[in-house]
């Protein structure tokens, strides 16, 4: 055997030597790193005031354990303010790593101030999620604009609240289904409809709807109210409060208090139609003896106000990828099929049914609902919320025409 053959043959022996070193060093890594991340837990920080919410999470928890190997601590907040600040405090301290938060319940004002002072994490991870792709952006806007702030895939759509209106159908077979018909119906039908006076939050809400289906330009109501001329914008709301104030119940001259004053009203027969913020409100009435067992609920036909609340992951968490896994088994269809059946929770799903296999879509349809609430499908279309700078203009312009009484 030739010197260069034997040169050669080591040659290959050391490649093949490296490439089995190599091999074992990436095995072992792998092998470690989900051992590594089998061990992760995950600090959600979320409202703790619901004993049913509570019980939903530790329900997630317990089938996250089991899938996952995360453990999920529900760290129960009284107010989301709270967590936000301590994440604050350690950016300030620059702790970049590390950090107390892993997972925080989110939207609205908070989510703008977290994405204002930095403290997202901040790739699109939200939009990368698997189960993302269950959702519909076009028919929910909301779960891509949160009260007007694009979320940028900085946080996960976990759930929704929506605008529904009641009537007694005992009385009014067929109700108003848009703002210009339902101007119509309370003129036609005097001292037959009211809302609750603003600032409650439904009143407010109200409102919002009725500017956002008048307005010709809704794109300019997800911008800054300062950086619009906000008494050109509103006209159209006023237009329509003008028209059918005369004719509300009491004249216009009083309002009831609230939606719970409202919904009472409904049930008293004072007035034919109610809104609410939760679409059980009306079949929970029916249930308590508020309301008559033909009352039933609708929305309008090109949508009503809806909203979507969020999960997040702060810049320095600790746990950011196994944080990820428990947000998209949070969109899963089987985790929002359990939080929008009644018995468990009742909070509306941000999936879209078109987008899911017909199975589960049949059990959307088959989930246990009182006769006054609405079908996942019959909420399905949707206006977004405007910017939150425009509640304390509107609210302080209504004051300033109709509040008195």
């Amino acid at each position: 055997m030739s010197f260069s053959s034997i040169i050669s043959r080591g040659i290959k022996l050391i490649i093949v030597l490296l490439i089995a070193v190599l091999l074992i060093f990436v095995g072992f890594k792998f092998i470690h790193r989900g051992h590594h991340h089998e061990e992760h837990k995950v600090a959600f920080n979320a409202w703790g005031g619901s004993p049913a919410i509570n019980e939903y999470i530790a329900w997630a928890g317990a089938r996250l354990k089991d899938k996952h190997h995360i453990t999920l601590e529900h760290v129960k907040l009284n107010e989301t303010a709270d967590a936000i600040t301590r994440i604050l405090a350690e950016k300030a301290s620059g702790k970049t790593a590390g950090g107390s938060v892993d997972l925080i319940w989110v939207n609205g004002e908070n989510f703008a101030k977290m994405k204002r002072e930095g403290l997202l994490r901040a790739d699109a991870w939200a939009f990368e999620l698997p189960n993302f792709e269950y959702t519909n952006a076009d028919k929910l806007p909301g779960i891509i604009t949160d009260f007007g702030t694009p979320t940028d895939g900085l946080e996960s759509p976990w759930g929704r609240a929506q605008l529904v209106f009641g009537y007694d159908s005992a009385h009014l077979p067929e109700p108003p289904r848009s703002a210009a018909a339902l101007a119509a119906w309370i003129k036609a039908n005097p001292g037959r409809f009211s809302y609750p006076k603003p600032p409650d939050f439904t009143g407010t809400s109200f409102l919002k709807q009725i500017l956002l289906e008048t307005t010709p330009n809704r794109a300019q109501f997800m911008q800054p109210a300062d950086s619009v001329d906000s008494e050109t914008a509103l006209a159209p709301l006023w237009a329509w409060l003008d028209e059918v104030h005369p004719h509300l119940w009491r004249g216009g001259r009083a309002f009831p208090a609230n939606y719970t004053a409202l919904v009472q009203l409904l049930g008293d027969g004072e007035i034919a139609i109610a809104m609410a913020f939760n679409p059980t409100e009306f079949s929970n009435g029916i249930a308590q003896g508020i309301l008559p067992d033909s009352v039933r609920s609708y929305i309008h036909d090109a949508g009503t106000l809806a909203n979507v609340h969020f999960v997040a992951i702060p810049f320095n968490a600790n746990a950011p990828h196994a944080a990820m896994k428990v947000a998209n088994f949070l969109l899963s269809p089987k985790a929002q099929l359990r939080k929008a059946d009644s018995d468990i929770w009742g909070d509306p799903t941000v999936l879209d049914m078109d987008a899911l296999p017909d199975k589960i879509r049949k059990k959307f349809s088959e989930l246990p609902r009182g006769v006054a609430t609405l079908a996942e499908s019959d909420l399905g279309k949707t206006i977004a919320e405007p910017h939150p700078s425009w509640v304390g203009v509107i609210e302080s312009a209504w004051t300033r025409r109709y509040g008195v009484q």
